[in-house]
């Protein structure tokens, strides 16, 4: 869902009116609406900008021929015999295209060969030509913690993270934007990737509340169910857009999906307890300091952060250094769970 972005949106824009220079990691809890702003900023580029975007969650990738196949995407292979070729496809298709077209002769050599450098070679070679006729990529790659464990001759991921350095702190020939709601994938790959002064982090945040009760008295609520609705939620915009379906039975579907979030959590907590009790007690008492708080510092990443950030109870922010639900329902979740523990 897209509505009122507009300061994320001038943020990005202008971002981009500079020299590339360095890795964007776009991130926030989950169903912000990063993909949606992301989306948005697509369609509001200049003509002269052209986004090149990679989802990992299209497909499961499980090896480098799975990995290739989402970069280079089987409708930009057939019938490119030619890298010129590859570029009139490229210009020829507006703002956005989802992977890198190449010559299919060329695709298969590099599924063969296995070497992840081959492909990065061409990708940026691609993006060379492409400038020199007058077009200013950009790269988006979403959810690439999907391949965080893939291994081509070592890890590929750091692989790739200097493949992204090159194209922008060294050549200065992309923006790279890296989208995603995984923080212990960000902080992993900032530490272990030595990307320290070759990133910056971007935000996208869930709405506040005068954005949140304005979405929903726009599409129809009225102020006390509004206000409702954010007593709940908060401003997570997935929530949002399902409480206007559930309009005529709004209190019990509020009610209904707390009731929800908050068993998920029990049953996930009691299951944990079984397996592993000290694990469990650790958890425990990382979610106790919720019961007053909203938010939370976070000097370490220890096993039970890790739990509770993978399993989207909790959201970290390794900017500030802090953690705290991924959104009010989790919180509401997390405070009437531990009454029952």
């Amino acid at each position: 869902m897209f509505f009122d972005r507009e300061e994320e949106l001038r943020a990005l824009l202008s971002l981009i009116s500079y020299e590339p220079n360095m890795i964007t990691f776009v991130y926030g809890p989950i169903n912000s609406g990063k993909t949606a702003l992301i989306d948005e900023f697509i369609k509001r580029l200049p003509n002269d900008y052209l986004a090149f975007k990679i989802n990992f969650r299209r497909s499961p990738i499980t090896g480098y021929e799975e990995f290739v196949d989402v970069l280079f995407s089987l409708d930009l292979r057939n019938n490119i015999r030619t890298l010129k070729d590859a570029i009139s496809l490229v210009l020829s298709v507006g703002k956005e295209v989802f992977g890198f077209p190449i010559p299919s002769e060329l695709f298969e050599r590099i599924v063969m060969e296995k070497k992840p450098k081959n492909a990065f070679t061409y990708i940026a070679t691609l993006m060379e030509e492409i400038r020199r006729a007058g077009k200013n990529p950009i790269l988006i790659v979403d959810e690439l913690q999907v391949i965080g464990d893939l291994k081509v001759n070592g890890p590929l991921i750091y692989e790739m993270f200097n493949f992204f350095v090159h194209l922008t702190k060294e050549e200065h020939l992309a923006h790279v934007f890296v989208v995603t709601s995984d923080s212990l994938f960000i902080e992993k790959v900032y530490n272990e990737a030595m990307l320290q002064g070759r990133v910056d982090y971007f935000l996208v945040d869930d709405f506040d509340k005068k954005t949140t009760l304005d979405f929903l008295k726009v599409n129809g609520l009225s102020e006390d169910e509004a206000e409702l609705v954010w007593s709940y939620f908060g401003g997570k915009p997935v929530y949002l857009v399902e409480a206007l379906k559930h309009r005529e039975e709004l209190k019990e579907w509020c009610e209904g999906t707390l009731e929800a979030k908050f068993h998920w959590l029990l049953y996930s907590l009691n299951s944990l307890r079984r397996t592993n009790k000290e694990l469990f007690e650790e958890v425990l008492s990382l979610l106790v300091k919720f019961r007053e708080n909203e938010e939370v510092e976070c000097l370490d990443i220890s096993e039970a952060v890790a739990w509770t950030v993978k399993n989207n109870v909790l959201f970290l922010d390794p900017r500030r250094g802090i953690l705290r639900p991924q959104g009010r329902l989790e919180l509401l979740a997390i405070r009437r769970t531990l009454e029952k523990l």
